[in-house]
């Protein structure tokens, strides 16, 4: 158990820094049955231990946590649109889903929250999924017709937009999917023909919503941990780097800002292969505990997309004990901050996650500031949610 930082000891930000929490969609929002991942998960045998199932039923309790984040002195709200509710079959689109994530930005926008929104979280629509997904030829075109029908929501009041989270995880979940993978042992090599599939996407987005709403800022996020060598593997790392993330974080040249979510870090070895950390502390979804792993990962970013904004647009710790979330994110926000005395451009923070909610597949993971009880849906902050909130910077 350790205490609670004293407010002395918590680095600060500039005025304007965003400052929010994050939440998925098919992770809270529950019942979304024309994805491909619902799918998968109710079939007889599936791979997926457990079902996402009603979720947190934030389709319907959005309101309340958005006054949970509001309340709590957030200034930002980034949360998912899912696109198999707004396009359950091809070409159909769903006027009562735009409709619904429409009031979800006016809410936030309500309350004082800036929404940013994201458009691909993991899901696809069954439809898409079963003509081929990413690599399919009209791939670019369809995902184009499903922004274009979010007009209504992006013109509500949304402030930024995520294209794709975590394109280079994408590119490995039909390994990760069949078993051939398992991230606690590193990120596997990125298939190739996806990777070049979310790029021609991310970019032709981007092109989209400048030409269509032009007073949006636009980037995507993607997964960066901090990758260390082992002595003499400097070069090898190097190279495991590129096809797992830099090959997307270059592919944000020109955007508005580059969104990075860091949870640990990665140490390669003399093999080019990822090495675990003898005797290091756990999070709940094997991870290595490596709170400094945010400062590591947004200094190697800059390095390599220049002049891109940065936002971290996910960080934070699967565990029971929120003290040690609470001391995980001290260490996080310390090596931010110290990176960008450094003259790192960061332009704000968002934490994975606002909710406990449902971690692909497994309900034990809860990188939640809010507990949630899955039988009755209620929600009990945990006292890390005053107090990271109550660490906004001035809004202006």
């Amino acid at each position: 158990m350790t205490s609670e930082p004293t407010s002395e000891s918590l680095p600060s930000f500039p005025p304007g820094f965003l400052w929010g929490t994050a939440i998925g969609a098919h992770q809270s929002e529950g019942n979304n049955l024309a994805s491909d991942w619902w799918f998968a998960e109710n079939q007889p045998g599936s791979r997926v231990a457990e079902r996402s199932g009603d979720a947190i039923d934030s389709y319907h309790r959005w309101p309340e946590d958005l006054d949970l984040a509001a309340g709590a002195g957030f200034l930002d709200h980034r949360f998912g649109i899912e696109w198999s509710r707004v396009e359950p079959a091809d070409g159909r689109i769903s006027l009562a889903a735009v409709e619904h994530y429409r009031r979800v930005v006016e809410g936030a926008v309500a309350r004082g929250l800036r929404p940013m929104v994201t458009l691909h979280h993991f899901t696809v629509p069954l439809w898409f999924a079963a003509g081929g997904g990413w690599t399919r030829e009209d791939a670019v075109e369809r995902f184009l017709h499903y922004v274009d029908a979010l007009a209504p929501v992006l013109d509500a009041g949304a402030v930024r937009v995520e294209t794709i989270n975590e394109p280079n995880i994408v590119a490995v979940l039909p390994q990760l999917a069949t078993g051939q993978a398992d991230l606690a042992d590193g990120l596997p090599l990125p298939d190739e023909a996806l990777t070049r599939a979310m790029i021609r996407v991310h970019r032709a987005t981007v092109g989209r919503l400048r030409a269509r709403h032009p007073g949006l800022d636009v980037g995507w996020g993607v997964s960066v941990q901090d990758y260390q060598p082992e002595p003499g593997a400097e070069d090898v790392t190097e190279t495991y780097c590129e096809p797992r993330d830099q090959v997307f974080l270059r592919a944000a040249e020109g955007d508005d800002f580059i969104g990075v979510q860091t949870y640990t870090r990665g140490r390669i070895g003399a093999d080019g292969r990822a090495v675990r950390v003898a005797g290091a502390q756990l999070t709940q979804t094997g991870w290595e505990f490596y709170p400094a792993a945010l400062g590591g990962a947004v200094r190697r970013v800059a390095r390599v997309v220049g002049g891109v904004p940065i936002v971290v647009t996910e960080n934070g710790v699967a565990t029971a004990d929120d003290t040690e979330r609470v001391r995980y994110v001290t260490g996080a926000l310390r090596s931010l901050r110290a990176a960008m005395d450094d003259g790192v451009d960061v332009r704000g923070y968002f934490h994975w996650s606002l909710l406990d909610n449902w971690e692909w597949g497994h309900w034990g993971p809860t990188f939640g500031l809010v507990a949630v009880d899955r039988t009755t849906f209620a929600r009990t902050p945990r006292p890390s949610l005053a107090w990271l909130g109550a660490l906004a910077p001035a809004a202006r």
